[in-house]
């Protein structure tokens, strides 16, 4: 076999070699892409995961927490009338302020979870945000709310807890 034959194999085997190589680091290079975009997929996934755990976590907390805010603000509406010329009554109504204060930091913590109370007293019932425990007679428009026995929430705008209500009764 002639120089320029074997010169000319050699070619098309080392050619042949390289298309080979190519395809491969093609194939390599596509497996690569594959697992890097998996990856960011599952990264993805796993930062959303992490939020929604997050976020049904603070919604349990702050359900646990409601009635005992609500609570605290029913008991601070009944507190008794004082004295403030009396030396004594002026250290309750002292501690009373002191207590409406943290009250009022409770109401900015579910302000910064974006937590409302829904509007109740004078609105049309609604029954996604309220539950109407009776009706009674009055001047207003059947389906009015009179008045709130409870306190609803809405956080984010989804409904948490239901207001319970008393509504006008129609003629």
């Amino acid at each position: 076999m002639s120089e320029d034959k074997k010169k000319i194999k050699e070619d098309k085997k080392i050619n042949s070699k390289i298309v080979e190589l190519e395809q491969q680091l093609e194939e390599y290079k596509s497996g690569w892409q594959r697992a890097q975009a998996d990856y960011q997929n599952l990264q993805k996934e796993i930062d959303d995961k992490k939020s929604e755990w997050i976020r049904i976590s603070e919604l349990q907390v702050l359900t646990e927490f409601m009635p005992v805010y609500d609570n605290f603000k029913k008991a601070f509406l009944h507190h008794p009338e004082l004295d403030v010329e009396n030396e004594k009554d002026k250290k309750i109504k002292n501690w009373i302020d002191g207590v409406g204060f943290i009250m009022k930091q409770f109401g900015v913590v579910l302000k910064n979870f974006d937590i409302e109370e829904i509007k109740t007293v004078g609105e049309k019932f609604n029954p996604e945000m309220h539950e109407a425990l009776g009706e009674e007679e009055s001047d207003e428009e059947e389906g009015i709310i009179l008045k709130e026995v409870d306190v609803g929430y809405k956080m984010k705008g989804k409904i948490i807890k239901v207001a319970k209500v008393i509504i006008a009764k129609g003629h």
